[in-house]
């Protein structure tokens, strides 16, 4: 792991603890299993500011190019969970392949549990778009 830990911006950390704790998101069971993965790794997790986020890191939104499973590549953005859209190649963060992914860098090696087992993922290259969508919660 090329930053020693998963990186997470402040923002999209709350976000990801939100709905890690949205109950409707875990009645399926590969879903369940990777929230609980995430969970752990959010524990170890190095939070960073926008201004200090690095360039090269996987978070909401971005697109990454993935070598998985068999020597396959293949190319998704990570999006929250109602935007996903599997024919637009948009997974969920809460996915097991998003859960995977947030928070690693280009370059990273993993293994991650998938409903058919373990398997090993390489990532080959990550590109955030400009101006990633994260509102700031709202003043009352």
């Amino acid at each position: 792991m090329k930053y020693g830990s998963i990186i997470l911006e402040q923002r999209e950390f709350q976000v990801l603890e939100d709905l890690l704790r949205s109950t409707h998101y875990a009645k399926d069971e590969s879903y369940k299993v990777s929230m609980k993965l995430l969970a752990e790794e959010l524990k170890t997790a190095s939070i960073r500011s926008e201004e200090d986020f690095p360039s090269d890191v996987i978070r909401f939104n971005s697109v990454v190019e993935l070598e998985i499973f068999d020597g396959t590549i293949r190319k998704y953005q990570l999006v929250k969970p109602k935007e996903s859209d599997v024919a637009l190649n948009r997974i969920s963060i809460l996915a097991p392949l998003g859960s995977a992914l947030i928070g690693y860098s280009s370059g990273d090696e993993l293994t991650w549990h998938f409903p058919g087992g373990e398997k090993k993922i390489k990532i080959l290259s990550v590109e955030t778009p400009l101006k990633v969508k994260n509102p700031a919660p709202k003043k009352v």
